[in-house]
């Protein structure tokens, strides 16, 4: 599958929550060269009910789902992965989705039109994508949360701006977040990671496209049944605009498009 039109542990376990501060902590740790605390295992909730969805909800202001599990149904229960899928929720620039649960089948999850906040929101067998963040200039916030189960992509950054994630938890994807590598309309994708656990199987946690100026932020990362250290933690690509596979170009932190260092990986 291209890019193309993707809108695409034993022991003692704690959920990964956050609340809108972590956003404050994740910015001001990495203007200032702090290391965040590693994740440590999510515990994955269970459902306050469950609800089908057979017509993409809208949301605009706050909704609290107060941990209903959402599913597709008709139009939105194929399960399949096909391109083009409507998502459960759709967000209008500025909405927050909280306290989400989203069963099998998801559909294309949930799109951000614009600026989102996602707080505490769960996937429990990802779709074509988890969610993709649409607009220009904008700011994306994943906080705590997590999501499994991913033929592809976990999060899909088709739009310009920022995008934060933080206490999220992600496990058996193909790739966990990445900067569309072939949109029609390609803009320059920041990308901040943090406290985040990561679990395998998993090929690459991060993919970016250098030659629109693209970075990765990569700290306080968990990286959990990976001894071989197979997963590639920043995949460099040369991104197009024509809908073309996109070429890799290299991996491994630079200081520029791949920030991260040794000590903010842990293996366990």
């Amino acid at each position: 599958m291209t890019d193309l039109h993707r809108t695409h542990a034993s022991g003692k376990r704690r959920m990964i929550v956050g609340g809108l501060g972590a956003v404050a902590l994740t910015v001001s740790a990495l203007a200032s060269g702090l290391t965040l605390p590693t994740a440590t295992a999510a515990t994955w909730p269970s459902a306050n009910g469950s609800e089908a969805v057979g017509a993409t909800k809208p949301v605009s202001g706050s909704l609290d789902g107060g941990m209903k599990r959402y599913y597709g149904t008709g139009d939105l229960g194929s399960g399949g992965q096909n391109e083009d899928q409507d998502p459960l929720f759709k967000l209008a620039d500025g909405a927050t989705l909280k306290n989400v649960i989203l069963g099998a089948p998801a559909a294309d999850g949930i799109h951000c039109s614009g600026s989102c906040t996602l707080q505490n929101v769960w996937w429990e067998d990802v779709g074509e994508d988890a969610a993709t963040f649409r607009g220009t200039g904008k700011t994306f916030n994943v906080i705590g949360g997590g999501a499994r189960k991913a033929a592809d992509k976990i999060f899909q950054f088709n739009g310009g701006g920022t995008l934060n994630i933080s206490n999220f938890a992600g496990q058996d994807f193909k790739t966990f977040v990445r900067s569309c590598g072939n949109c029609s309309s390609q803009y320059k994708r920041t990308i901040n990671v943090t406290n985040t656990e990561i679990t395998a199987p998993g090929s690459v946690i991060g993919g970016i496209n250098t030659n629109y100026g693209d970075s990765l932020t990569l700290r306080g990362i968990t990286i959990v049944g990976d001894s071989g250290k197979k997963i590639v933690p920043c995949q460099k690509y040369i991104g197009n605009n024509t809908g073309a596979e996109p070429s890799k170009n290299g991996s491994g932190p630079d200081g520029t498009y791949c920030k991260y260092s040794a000590s903010d990986l842990t293996y366990r």
